[in-house]
Formats: structure tokens, sequence, C-alpha cells
């Protein structure tokens, strides 16, 4: 029989959920797994509350622990400041033992310094620079779910063999969008396809994306790829539905998109879009369990590729405790990380996979279309497979990434 207890934690910064396989709470040691997410801001609804779920949920379906779990939460506010001093507040103070999410690629990396220094560990399930594998990865951080490569790698090789030979760019002008510019245009051409151009847009602060889309229609390519995230992928797949872009014959490729994205900009604008995802709900029965399960806990919020990447990193982690030992694992946050890349990973979230020797965790990526409002079946049915990328050829090569802890 489970048992689950809540209690609120200093000054409502962070909450508590606590479960354990067993009725006999006092005679256990407590595993401590910190949610450090955004749960007030820009990026809540793909990580955040649903984030949380998940991550009560992968304790929830662990059978047979022998020990106790609680699982807090924790609003980084998008600040590595103040991420930081929660981390070390959590570590120092409430004895948590592992921190994931951390869905933004500052907080990511300002963890990984505490976490080393205090031999915890980051599963870092939200962030998306694929630093963290390169040049700053670190031995006690496993970047889990997506990052950049990836994505550039999927929307640009994938839709290049798919069909999407030539190209064209709208890009924020800044460092983000040109990184994401100049790593799907290698993709692209990679595959055999053409980059034909771009036009970059002043970020902050652009809102008529009119000059931008012309551009991109004189270019005649194939794709529009857009190298921007978040509201400025909303308002110009919006603008580009208004334009009458795609009804011409030109496809938008989202460099990074969320299901929750395609929910705020509607099946009306966006479908025939392509974009890459880890996990979709309705993929396959494992997913659709899994999403089932979570949902429950937010039925305003569909599981996304995020959320799934929390629920799968906490179920991986309870195996590796249960391994080592609730005592060791304490003690020793690398103890367990070696056995979590000696186990091969297995979940409802992502199917078969394994953490590499750069910390990098690897599984199959997908290329999807979204689409239209009459081919969906209902309420976040979003979705159609355009092709599997397969988990060994979805993420950077070792050799390329430049990890120190690649000899």
């Amino acid at each position: 029989m489970s048992h689950f207890t809540r209690r609120a934690a200093i000054g409502g910064a962070a909450g508590v959920f606590a479960t354990s396989a067993s009725p006999s709470f006092g005679q256990q040691q407590t595993l401590k797994i910190g949610v450090l997410a955004d749960f007030s801001g820009p990026y809540r609804s793909t990580s955040g509350p649903t984030s949380l779920a998940a991550a009560q949920q992968a304790v929830e379906d662990a059978v047979g622990l022998g020990f106790r779990v609680e699982v807090l939460q924790g609003d980084h506010q998008n600040r590595p400041d103040a991420a930081l001093a929660l981390a070390r507040r959590w570590i120092d103070q409430d004895g948590v033992d592992m921190i994931c999410e951390t869905n933004n690629s500052a907080v990511a990396l300002a963890v990984a310094n505490l976490v080393k220094e205090k031999d915890k560990l980051q599963l870092s399930s939200g962030a998306a620079s694929s630093a963290l594998t390169g040049a700053q990865c670190s031995t006690h951080t496993v970047h889990w779910t997506y990052d950049t490569w990836m994505f550039a790698n999927v929307v640009g090789g994938a839709t290049v063999r798919a069909g999407g030979d030539s190209w064209y760019f709208l890009t924020a002008d800044y460092a983000f969008g040109h990184q994401l510019e100049r790593d799907a245009s290698g993709f692209v051409q990679r595959a055999g396809g053409r980059v034909l151009g771009s036009a970059r847009f002043p970020f902050p602060g652009t809102t008529d994306f009119s000059s931008f889309l012309l551009q991109a229609q004189a270019s005649r390519a194939k794709v529009v790829g857009l190298g921007m995230a978040a509201a400025d992928t909303v308002n110009c797949v919006k603008q580009a539905h208004e334009f009458g872009l795609t009804r011409r014959g030109q496809k938008l490729a989202g460099m990074i998109m969320f299901a929750q994205d395609i929910r705020g900009i509607g099946l009306e604008a966006a479908q025939g879009m392509l974009m890459s995802e880890v996990f979709y709900h309705d993929l396959n029965d494992r997913t659709r369990g899994l999403a089932q399960r979570i949902f429950r806990r937010t039925p305003d919020n569909m599981p996304s590729q995020e959320h799934a990447g929390t629920y799968s990193c906490v179920v991986h982690y309870l195996k590796a405790v249960k391994e080592v030992g609730i005592a060791r694992a304490k003690q020793s946050g690398i103890a367990v990380l070696e056995v979590m890349k000696r186990m091969p990973t297995d979940d409802d979230a992502f199917g078969p996979g394994r953490i590499r020797e750069d910390n990098r965790k690897i599984h199959p990526a997908y290329l999807f279309e979204v689409k239209s409002p009459s081919e969906s079946r209902g309420p976040w049915d979003f979705y159609k497979l355009v092709s599997t990328v397969p988990t060994e050829e979805a993420f950077r090569p070792i050799a390329e990434g430049g990890c120190p802890l690649i000899r």
C-alpha cells in the first residue's frame, strides 16, 4: 500500500509530494527529488505543474522500492541566481539528492556546478543547449530529453529526406536564433538540400512579420525554417496563415516547438507544419497509457516531450537507487549515476535507450506534420508521424561534441 502526504515548504516556494512502497515510514530513509522548473513564467505549460505531475507519477509507478520518496517543487523564475539559491538550500538544508527539469539552459549550467561540488545529481529533462553534453558537460549532470543539435538534425535532415529540399530561414537576430539557423542549415545541406537565403528580424520586439514573410514567399523555397521559439513562433505562424503562405505550397518548419505551441496557434493556422519531438502522447500504446496517467493529474495540459523526459529520468533514477541502496545513494550521486549508465533505460515515455559516456541520454526522435482541423479527432490530436530517426542517429556523435569527459 502506498502512502501520500503533502506539506508546504519554506515561503511557499516549494512543495512536497511523498510516497513509499511500504507502510512503515518511520523505519525508512527518505530519497528526495527536486523538480526545479518554470512554475510562473512563459514556459509554465511546457514544464511547471505537469512536470511535477510527471515526477509524481514516476514515483507512483515504482514498485518495491523499500524506501520513502519525497518530490519537492521549486520555481527558478528563469533566473540562474534564483535557481542556484534554491538548489543550494534544497541540498544543504532539505537533503535533496537529485534535481531534475531545469528547463532553462543557463539554469542547468549553473546547477551543474553545484551538484558536482556536492556529489548530487542533475537530470536535466528540460534544458535544450547541446553545450550540456559538449564543451560544458559535467560529471554529475545528465542531459535527458532533447537538445538543439537533435532538433536541427531531425527538422533539417529528415525534412530534406522527406522531400523538403529547398529552404529559406526566418531567424531571430540574436545568438540563439543564429545557432538554430546555422545548425539546421548544415543538416539541410548534408542531406542534399539547398538553403536559398534567410531574413533576420529584430529580437526582442518584433510583432509584425509581414515583410519577412514576403521575402520567404519570394524565395520560392519549399520549406520556411523558423529560427525562433515561444511567442515569436506563435505570432509568426499565425501571420503566415493570414498571409496565405502555406496555401501557396510552402511548408513551415519549427526548429523548437511543443504541442502546447500548436494548441496556442490552433490547427487552422498550424496545419502542415513540420516539427520534431521525442515524445507524442498518441505515438503508441505505452505513450498513450503514460499520457493518460499524467493527464488525470493536470487535466488542462496534456503531457508533451519535456514532461515525458521528467517522468523518464525519475523512473530510471529510482531503479538505480534501488540497486545501489538508499544509504549509498544519499552519500554519493556519482555512485548512482554509474549504475544508471550501466543499466539500459526503458520506460513508457521513450522505450529503450541508454546514457552515453558524455552523459547524453539517447532515444529515438520523430519528425511530425501538424494535422488539419478535419483530420484531428479531438483536443490534443495534433500530429501525423512523417519519419523516425533511430536512437544512434538522433543525437550528436560523441566525437563531435568536445565533451572533456571523453578521453
